[in-house]
């Protein structure tokens, strides 16, 4: 939906169905309920995830026209993708194969293109778009430093095959699509750093190379064209996870001219373990389920680096001794700041809304809690209410006050 500081909208990766037939159905179920909850007789925004399987029937020209049709006559649009998980996201075990296949593949690029294409037929007039896409790779896949930096060079050249995708779809379509990558926790680009250090030091220098011998550009015009079409998902989950700065990322954002195209609004749980650590330890069980992954990174008291975790498992069989906080991977209901003895990174989220409001740094933002379905018995709510609840929360934060 269309609010003073931007368009907002939720992630359909709440909803199974890696067929195209499975996940319309879900849609199809969710969505007109959402919409009158939350927009009344205004247009709702859907950022969809496509998986590949459902990729390969949607492109088909007759479903194509068929659910763009339903958008119509429901009041409903488009204007991202989540590209990030291409197959099963339910259900089933993901864990690190949510990056799978990743960029130093070709698969991953052939799927991304496909769901360019499925943007392009979709998109409202007049409006950009984005599909969101991992960090390359997954960094414990790659044994040696020497292997990780082959896989970052592999992964950049097929993204720059398709920047230049991108370049002829505009020219030939008139849309304007660009990709947004997502620094995670345990990606080759774990957090801000890591992205920016790739983009400035590794995807533009490339690119001056590729795109000069592709379409003849020169350096300057390449630096524009990656500028252009490769942006960042700013997921606060993410970001605030890796205890980074949202008004730090504001301003390297505004150094290197980089673009936000899209901010996923999404929240982690940060835990205190300065006091009544066992108690609260004990509670954070609960939120070990077998589906996803939940990086924690722990900082302890003092200057000490960060200590990274794969996963909450590994995190509470370690020795906690010294440990003062921990921010785990888990994407929680916006709206709420605590767990009991459990916290949540809410303030990120509204430190990142406060900076939108004010400078609107993006046109786009998609509410991203995909993990009703895992979290603890207590915090179960239809999903339909759950996403309604969650939009709510965003509105009002997105008021002249931001009170609640």
């Amino acid at each position: 939906m269309q609010t003073r500081y931007g368009h907002l909208t939720y992630c359909s990766n709440i909803h199974p169905g890696v067929s195209w037939e499975e996940h319309f159905r879900e849609l199809k179920e969710n969505l007109p309920y959402i919409r009158r909850e939350v927009a009344g007789d205004e247009p709702l925004a859907i950022g969809l995830r496509c998986a590949h399987e459902a990729s390969l029937e949607l492109s088909r020209p007759a479903r194509l026209q068929e659910f763009r049709q339903w958008l119509d006559d429901n009041r409903l649009y488009i204007f991202c993708i989540n590209g990030f998980p291409y197959g099963s996201f339910h259900g089933s075990v993901v864990k690190d194969q949510v990056h799978s296949p990743d960029w130093t593949t070709g698969e991953r690029a052939a799927y991304t293109k496909r769901l360019f294409k499925i943007l392009a037929g979709l998109l409202p007039d007049g409006m950009h778009g984005g599909v969101s896409t991992p960090p390359l790779s997954y960094r414990h896949w790659w044994a040696t430093e020497e292997q990780r930096q082959e896989a970052v060079r592999t992964a950049t050249a097929n993204i720059l095959d398709v920047v230049a995708f991108l370049i002829d779809l505009e020219a030939a379509t008139g849309r304007f699509l660009h990709l947004d990558i997502e620094p995670e926790p345990d990606g080759i680009l774990d957090n801000g750093h890591d992205f920016f250090e790739w983009y400035e030091h590794q995807l533009i220098p490339a690119a001056v190379a590729y795109l000069e011998e592709k379409k003849g550009y020169g350096e300057e015009e390449s630096g524009n064209a990656v500028r252009r079409y490769v942006q960042l998902c700013y997921d606060v989950c993410h970001f605030a996870v890796s205890y980074e700065s949202p008004a730090a990322v504001m301003e390297k954002l505004r150094q290197t001219g980089i673009r936000v195209g899209r901010l996923q609004v999404s929240s982690a749980l940060r835990v205190d373990l300065s006091d009544r650590k066992e108690e609260k330890l004990e509670a954070l069980a609960a939120f070990n389920e077998p589906v996803y992954l939940h990086q924690v990174v722990a900082r302890k008291a003092g200057a000490s680096p960060l200590l990274h975790y794969t996963d909450l498992d590994k995190a509470l069989s370690d020795d906690t001794s010294g440990h003062a906080e921990w921010r785990v991977h888990f994407h929680v209901p916006l709206f709420l700041e605590s767990y009991g003895l459990l916290n949540s990174t809410q303030p990120d989220i509204k430190e990142v809304l406060a900076i939108q409001k004010n400078e609107a740094f993006t046109d786009y933002l998609e509410v991203e809690t995909y993990t009703w379905g895992v979290l603890p018995a207590p915090l179960h709510v239809p999903v339909s209410d759950s996403i309604v609840r969650e939009l709510t929360w965003v509105k009002k934060q997105l008021d002249t006050d931001g009170n609640e």
